[in-house]
């Protein structure tokens, strides 16, 4: 799905400043695929829905592996 990561990209970069109907469209997307596009990153748990600014969607924060177990990233 290209539109999946370029939205998730421009999601990125946006910091919360636009809703992310508005990023979609900003991006060439119309509100429908747009839509589904937050589903399915809210499945991969890429994102979570939480008030970040102006957008309803925040990113998940990276979790990495090492040899002492799991550990968040930022």
């Amino acid at each position: 799905m290209k539109n999946k990561a370029h939205y998730f990209k421009a999601l990125i970069e946006n910091k919360g400043r636009i809703n992310e109907i508005d990023l979609g469209e900003k991006i060439g997307l119309d509100e429908e695929e747009t839509r589904k596009i937050i589903v399915v990153l809210l499945s991969e748990n890429k994102i979570k829905h939480e008030g970040n600014g102006v957008c309803n969607y925040s990113l998940m924060k990276t979790v990495r592996k090492s040899k002492t177990g799991i550990q968040p990233m930022g």
